[in-house]
């Protein structure tokens, strides 16, 4: 069995390992450095985020600067607050159970939680070792991610990128255990480390015929959710509804929505629809997944991201947005990368 898997993975793009992924084409990143001269010519990509957005911006600093209609309700929580005050700031917010939580500064949906009752909101609150926040749930049925850029100099922009997503989930028939269920799943059975730590204690249940079980809440591929290409349904009006966001500021220019919708047809109306995150230049452009592109496919289009990544910083470079300094780019993503490695430590 796992020969089998061993294989699998080998011959499936889809699950290498993102350095296994993109050591082919990293140095079209470092040429695209030599001409910035500069290893952070991203860092002006998107002027009024922090390192553009690459890595390590906080959550507040994206609603912060998104309108407010869009946004679902959120509180900040510190984490050594006493859990009295937290429960005390939840309620004056007006949150009732279910609602989500997740760190502030975070990524890939490491400690991305859907909270229950008090006595998850405890566990959780215990556990966190940093900032988190508390967020209403959005339960739209319809969940999608957008790549959108803009060239600075351009009233328009390209929406590069338009799927659905489908949480990582198995149905039960009524006999198997949750744990057969997640071995026969064509995703989850590549992650059984994971979802025996998050779901072990509950491996031995028998998950009643037709019932969804969620294996998480993350709509991220990293964390096996499926994504359904909505190439298609790319048009004039869904371009306007996220050229009309880019210019809300004057400095979102590159990066991916993360959105419910009641539907595909009222996002491209602009009408019910809430923004659950924005990720600057660090964003995959995750529609390369699950789409039925072979490896060739996935790296062009990568490419023509990063192409245009390059212009866009280069551009607002020019006009007075500085790269980082290569002394404090190197400082940052060592403390992002140590706060991240934390973090999972306590996923």
């Amino acid at each position: 069995m796992r020969i089998k898997k061993f294989f699998e993975k080998l011959f499936n793009w889809e699950l290498w390992n993102f350095y296994m992924l993109y050591a082919p084409i990293g140095p079209v990143w470092f040429w695209y450095c030599l001409r910035s001269r500069s290893f952070w010519f991203f860092s002006s990509s998107n002027p009024t985020i922090t390192f553009g957005g690459f890595e390590g911006e906080g959550k507040k600093e994206m609603y912060d600067q998104l309108p407010p209609h869009l946004v679902p309700r959120t509180i900040y929580i510190l984490h050594d607050l006493p859990f009295e005050e937290v429960k005390k700031k939840i309620a004056e917010a007006g949150f009732q159970f279910p609602f989500v939580v997740k760190p502030d500064v975070g990524m890939k949906g490491v400690l991305f939680r859907k909270i229950e009752n008090e006595e998850q909101l405890i566990k959780y609150h215990e556990r966190m070792p940093v900032e988190y926040i508390v967020q209403e749930l959005i339960t739209l049925p319809v969940e999608v991610s957008v790549f959108y850029y803009r060239y600075p100099d351009q009233q328009q922009g390209v929406v590069s990128g338009f799927i659905q997503k489908e949480l990582l989930q198995v149905s039960g028939d009524g006999s198997s255990t949750l744990k057969a269920l997640i071995e026969q799943h064509p995703r989850a059975r590549f992650r059984m480390e994971e979802m025996e730590h998050r779901h072990g204690h509950r491996f031995q249940r028998v998950i009643p015929k037709d019932e969804v079980f969620y294996l998480s809440y993350a709509g991220n591929h990293n964390r096996g959710a499926h994504f359904t290409n909505l190439h298609k349904e790319i048009n004039a009006s869904l371009l306007a509804v996220f050229d009309e966001l880019s210019h809300y500021t004057g400095q979102f220019y590159y990066g991916r929505y993360d959105i419910k919708a009641s539907s595909i047809e009222d996002l491209k109306q602009g009408k019910n629809f809430q923004i659950i995150e924005f990720n600057g230049c660090g964003a995959e452009p995750n529609h390369i997944y699950d789409c039925g592109m072979n490896i060739w496919q996935a790296y062009s289009e990568i490419l023509r991201h990063w192409k245009a990544l390059y212009r866009i910083s280069r551009y607002n470079h020019h006009n007075g947005t500085p790269y980082w300094s290569f002394k404090r780019g190197w400082q940052f993503l060592k403390q992002s990368q140590k706060h991240f490695k934390m973090l999972e430590k306590y996923d």
